[in-house]
């Protein structure tokens, strides 16, 4: 009895190395070298995609100016207001949060606080709007450069 297990786990066995052995080929044969299957990209591939391109690489053009980082600078008075999802960060100069109609904070993410109408902005902190509802900032010294992406008007 001893002796058929041995032999049916040594059959087993073979047939697990086998079965392995011949998916393992054709896995290998499925992609071609120089196919579309094949993911290494050669150079002759990627010479000849360059020659089709005119050899010119096309031009990526300006970030729509919802992604694109602006630097505004507010003068003495002047109130800079975003819409939900603007990003904020006072630069240089003094400046102060604007709370608009519902009164609120600007939520600092780099200091982890909510910076309460009239209270300072500090500089190179993280500012995002969470609503459109009249936030942003206000330059209370002569200048204030600020850094802002998403959409904002100035007033």
């Amino acid at each position: 009895m001893k002796r058929r297990r041995t032999w049916v786990w040594i059959i087993a066995t073979a047939a697990v190395i086998a079965a392995g052995w011949g998916i393992g080929l054709m896995a290998q044969a499925a992609a071609q070298p120089g196919s579309t299957e094949d993911p290494l990209v050669t150079k002759s591939y990627v010479d000849a995609l360059f020659a089709s391109l005119g050899g010119e690489l096309p031009a990526g053009g300006a970030l729509p100016g919802s992604l694109a980082i602006e630097t505004p600078v507010l003068k003495k008075g002047q109130k800079l207001i975003g819409v939900n999802g603007t990003e904020i960060i006072v630069r240089s100069g003094h400046a102060v949060a604007v709370g608009g109609k519902s009164n609120l904070g600007l939520p600092d993410v780099t200091a982890g606080v909510d910076i309460k109408p009239g209270n300072r902005v500090p500089a190179n902190h993280h500012i995002i709007l969470p609503r459109n509802d009249g936030r942003g900032v206000q330059a209370v010294s002569s200048q204030v450069i600020v850094m802002v992406r998403g959409t904002y008007w100035i007033e």
